[in-house]
């Protein structure tokens, strides 16, 4: 029906910030129908992440900061865009996800049986140093001090998955050279809702890999101890991705992170 005026998009982030619920949404047929470009996983494909992705594609959940995806070939014109999240709650979500929920694959069972071992302020701990080894809070912070190009455009988990979701996710597609019609856009959001595709992947004797965090939800878990680690291992990086330093008061009724001091 349309074509978008772009080669390329680009999905880069890091784990616990949505990577398959947005890979859900440009993977329906009904943003195809509005872009004509085809979702490609660069993990399954030789080269991975750090090798071109072709022409007329939607590369999904490329994993590198934003110097190392600078450095990949591009086939032509492109916008790429980067999901942040709160740093404290992608090291509670990667905690439950680690521990309870994810694929066994690569080194997570590993990770699995250290974490269901481990009292929880121990396992928090645990992930702290994980990520800081695997550079996910590096490559958060690599985005969010970019020089600024009108190519790619950072956007919170928090705000595509709120109460103005629609407007959220409406203002990325169009980044991406993609407009779908409200209704359109409506019923692609309510069948990739957080409660449908948790529905969707629940079986007997598993637990749901879609465990949709609330805003700020660090608080119920972080004591000083965590908070010191994780100080020690992200820096000041919530507070350079735009979210509340530990002694603002978060406004919990919006959900939304919005703080005073």
């Amino acid at each position: 029906m349309a074509r978008s005026e772009f080669d390329n998009i680009f999905h880069c982030t890091v784990r616990k910030t949505g990577s398959q619920w947005i890979k859900a949404l440009f993977s329906d047929p009904a943003v195809y129908r509005h872009c004509g470009l085809l979702p490609y996983d660069p993990r399954f494909y030789s080269g991975g992440a750090t090798a071109p992705v072709p022409a007329g594609r939607v590369g999904l959940a490329i994993f590198l900061s934003h110097k190392r995806f600078e450095a990949v070939p591009k086939a032509g014109s492109y916008r790429a865009f980067f999901v942040i999240r709160d740093p404290r709650d992608v090291v509670v979500s990667s905690y439950f996800s680690l521990r309870n929920s994810h694929a066994p694959m690569g080194d997570i069972p590993q990770a699995r049986k250290a974490l269901q071992e481990l009292p929880k302020k121990e396992g928090m701990l645990y992930v702290i140093d994980r990520l800081r080894d695997k550079k996910q809070f590096g490559q958060m912070r690599s985005w969010a001090v970019a020089p600024s190009d009108e190519t790619f455009r950072l956007f919170r988990y928090e705000d595509l998955t709120g109460e103005r979701q629609a407007e959220e996710v409406d203002q990325l597609l169009r980044h991406c050279g993609i407009t779908l019609p409200p209704a359109e856009l409506e019923a692609l959001l309510a069948r990739y809702s957080f409660t449908r595709m948790k529905k969707s992947k629940e079986t007997p004797g598993r637990i749901s890999h879609y465990r949709k965090g609330a805003s700020g939800d660090w608080r119920n878990h972080f004591d000083d101890d965590i908070y010191a680690a994780y100080t020690a291992a992200a820096g000041d990086l919530a507070e350079i991705l735009g979210y509340p330093a530990r002694d603002e008061v978060t406004d919990e009724r919006n959900g939304q992170g919005s703080a005073t001091r």
